[in-house]
């Protein structure tokens, strides 16, 4: 090795750029590893915790509508009632299904594209024959029909 200037060696140079590209590429790929952790624990667990939520709640709005219509039916006749559930949650759209169940335990499924969520219709199904389906867009509407349909 010879001296070029005052204590400057010629592979001074090259080793501070290995040093820089070294640090880099760690840098780089830390930075790799935190851009795939982020999307999941930042974003779509808690996007499911709300989801879940939000159709616990829906879930719960129709059951309660449901079992106020059942409560104020009439004998003889028909009623009708519209209402209106939320166009989307987390920014898509979801199925609401009434489905009958053994021995008058009919369960309310709303199902989105990743999640289903399944509750009891709040005991009406023993004394009352309880079904359909609906989407999430558009008005709504709950029938009753004392011959029934």
């Amino acid at each position: 090795m010879r001296f070029i200037t005052d204590h400057l060696w010629e592979d001074d140079g090259v080793s501070n750029v290995l040093e820089y590209i070294i640090i880099t590429a760690v840098l780089l790929v830390l930075m790799v590893i935190m851009m795939n952790m982020i999307h999941p624990v930042f974003i779509e667990r808690p996007m499911d915790q709300l989801t879940r939520h939000s159709y616990v709640d829906i879930g719960n709005g129709i059951s309660t509508r449901i079992v106020d219509l059942y409560i104020i039916a009439p004998y003889d006749g028909t009623l009708r009632t519209d209402f209106d559930i939320p166009d989307d949650v987390a920014g898509h759209g979801y199925l609401v299904t009434i489905e009958p169940g053994s021995g008058g335990k009919d369960m309310l499924k709303i199902t989105g594209d990743t999640m289903e969520v399944r509750m009891s219709l709040s005991g009406i199904g023993a004394t009352l024959g309880v079904g359909g389906s609906t989407s999430s867009s558009g008005l709504n509407e709950i029938r009753y029909d004392s011959t029934g349909f």
